[in-house]
């Protein structure tokens, strides 16, 4: 038999996750199969949507990974081969693709050939996060050559990408992220504006760098920044909502002043979206995200942190502004 570990939801979040949330488990696989195959975890992701999700408590936290086929019945998954799954914080994940319920579940595709790129990537700024950006902005803002483009939590896997993608674009750029190191990385990567959101007024810095009004805004943060950012929209303003990190933990709904007469004034378009909409156009989005890597005008950052009996110390810590680009776990 083959051992496995497991990383379950003890106790359903309440604020801030603490360490009592999770349990590390251990479980035996089954021998294999013929069609099947065990895949070890190589490369495992951690993102903010993780605290926002609703999963039963007893389940394996969700999550995916880079794995690599250790055992196989399989000629089509041959071991050494790689695949990314969304298979939770595990270890090993034994795989049966005849099972298409199985699958829904698991959700994996074989890692394409990134040449000399890592395949962590494959989690990142070539993977959900960077389709985030790609389909997040294009389909929703629309953005057009000259137009100014807002983006908070701007130093992350998603933001930092979507700014590329304006510049790219043609647009005006404003980033906000969280620390003077964060700042200095988003400014290098052709933001026309950078602030520090802790240490600047934020009504006062977009008057200053969008004295003409904001065309689209990519809201990675939500809560008072969006209250704020809704003032200085421009009439058909476009707003993608992508997530809410600033009101994840909190144990009661924000109370901010209304949004509506601001959006029936400015008549803005906004949209919320879950990624996975256009989930048969992946392999267009990687391809021309791949595109903009090799020609330099696409540039990405990871956090690496090792350890799968760390997961949930380093989660924790990505919740807390941690990271610089996508937060990967080296298992």
């Amino acid at each position: 038999m083959v051992k496995s570990k497991k990383w379950i939801l003890a106790t359903k979040f309440e604020g801030e996750p603490k360490d009592s949330n999770f349990k590390l488990e251990e479980e035996e696989l089954p021998e294999l199969k013929d069609g099947e195959f065990i895949c070890d975890a190589v490369y495992l992701s951690v993102d903010p949507y993780m605290r926002a999700h609703s999963f039963p408590v007893g389940s394996c936290v969700i999550g995916e990974q880079v794995a690599k086929v250790s055992e196989s019945k399989n000629k089509d998954y041959p071991v050494g081969c790689l695949v990314q799954m969304y298979s939770g914080w595990r270890s090993r994940t034994l795989v049966d693709p005849s099972k298409p319920e199985d699958l829904e579940a698991v959700r994996f595709l074989k890692v394409p050939d990134l040449g000399n790129l890592k395949s962590s990537l494959a989690l990142g700024i070539l993977g959900m996060p960077g389709m985030t950006a790609y389909f997040g902005f294009l389909e929703i803002c629309q953005p057009k050559a000259g137009e100014t483009v807002l983006v908070n939590g701007a130093a992350g896997a998603v933001g930092s990408v979507v700014g590329q993608i304006a510049k790219i674009k043609g647009c005006k750029v404003i980033g906000f992220a969280g620390s003077k190191e964060k700042c200095d990385w988003v400014k290098s990567l052709g933001f026309d504006h950078v602030f520090n959101y802790k240490e600047v007024n934020i009504n006062e810095s977009l008057k200053e760098a969008a004295p003409d009004g904001i065309d689209c805004y990519f809201d990675n943060v939500g809560g008072d920044f969006t209250s704020t950012a809704l003032q200085h929209m421009n009439l058909f303003g476009r707003i993608s909502i992508c997530g809410g990190i600033s009101v994840y933990n909190a144990t009661k709904p924000p109370i901010g002043p209304s949004p509506y007469m601001t959006i029936l004034s400015k008549q803005l378009k906004i949209e919320g979206f879950i990624v996975y909409r256009w989930w048969k156009r992946f392999l267009e989005g990687k391809a021309e995200m791949k595109k903009w890597i090799d020609e330099g005008k696409i540039k990405y950052r990871e956090t690496v942190e090792e350890g799968f009996d760390n997961m949930p110390k380093i989660f924790m810590s990505l919740l807390k502004g941690a990271n610089i680009g996508k937060m990967i776990v080296k298992a």
